[in-house]
Parts: C-alpha cells; structure tokens; sequence
C-alpha cells in the first residue's frame, strides 16, 4: 500500500483593500465585507489582506477592525480592565513578551473550549455539568490576568495578583534570566491546568 503523502498547506487567501474601503477577495473574485471576513475566520479559512495601493500586509490592522466591530455589536469578549492592561503594554520595555504569552494562553483556551463542546454535545437531555465549565473558564481568566499583571507597568495591589506575579512586580526590570524563569513557572501551571481537564 502507498504510502500517502501529506498534503501541502493552502495558501491563504488574498484580500485586496481599495482606497474606498472596498475589500476584494481574489479566491471568489467578487467584494466582501468584515462581516464575511469575520466568517471566514470562524470556518477556518486563512487569508491575508493588502493594500490595493502600496501592496502593504494590512491584515492585522483588518483583524483589529473586525475586533471593533465585533465589541461594538454588543459581543463583549474584552473586559475593559484587560483592554486598559494591552494598552498600557504600548512602549513598555516588556512589550516584547505579551504577544507570545497571549498567544499561548489562547491556544490552551481552544483546548479548553473544545473539551467543552465535547461536553456539551454528549450531554443528554440538555444536562450538563454548568459548574466545571465555569470553573475552566474562570481559572483561564485568573491565569491571564496574572500574567497581565506580572508585567504591568501600573502600581499592583500584590495581594490580589498571588505570589508569582507579587515576585515579578517587585522585581521590577529585573534581569531576563529572571523574568524568563517566572515565565517557564507560569507556562508550567498553565500546562498543568490544561492536564488536569484534559
């Protein structure tokens, strides 16, 4: 039997945004909203978007829009103390280690949340354990707000952060050695959150 050979990745698809604001989705040939981008991304579907104009990759700027529009429909995802900490990120020294650490976080979040369909779909009769799905999402959320917080530019109550984030604000702007430590430590109990509902 042959063996089969993997298939190559799909390219993603490429969006053109006009100067009108227009954006133009190459793969279908035919214009396209941020809803229908917003769409894709929930089927899966890669893409990247440039400007008509200069040929800039401006997907992210996109995906940020999407974001906007999303929040301004009344789909809050972003608590406004989560938001104050992002911004407060812009400039810092430490700026450098928030899109890994968020990264990271949220891809232990979709493990989390397929678990949690999984749940759900074999629930019967419409029964199912409400409490252990609060509970994940509630530890994800303290796990993310502490890591926020170990880097937080602003004053922290050490109190409410715990001890690992306690350690890193007082430590200031530490060494990296240091800071590469605690970060192993949080990614550690991240992992170990994961293992324990995996």
């Amino acid at each position: 039997m042959a063996e089969q050979m993997p298939q190559p990745a799909k390219p993603p698809v490429t969006i053109k945004k006009y100067a009108n604001r227009r954006l133009y989705n190459t793969a279908t040939s035919s214009y396209v909203t941020l809803d229908h981008l917003c769409q894709m991304v929930k089927e899966g579907t890669e893409f990247v978007v440039y400007d008509a104009k200069t040929g800039d990759d401006i997907t992210r700027g996109v995906l940020t829009q999407i974001i906007v529009e999303e929040e301004g429909k009344g789909q809050n995802l972003l608590p406004i103390s989560f938001l104050r900490q992002l911004i407060g990120f812009y400039g810092d020294n430490l700026q450098w280690l928030v899109p890994r650490y968020l990264e990271h976080s949220m891809k232990s979040f979709a493990r989390n949340q397929e678990q949690m369909r999984t749940y759900m779909q074999d629930a019967l009769g419409g029964l199912f354990p409400f409490g252990q799905f609060e509970e994940m999402g509630k530890q994800n959320m303290v796990l993310l707000e502490r890591a926020m917080k170990m880097f937080s530019p602003f004053p922290i109550d050490l109190g409410q952060v715990g001890a690992a984030g306690g350690e890193a604000a007082k430590a200031g702007e530490g060494d990296l050695d240091t800071l590469k430590e605690r970060l192993n430590a949080l990614q550690r109990e991240i992992d170990n959150l994961t293992k324990k509902h995996g």
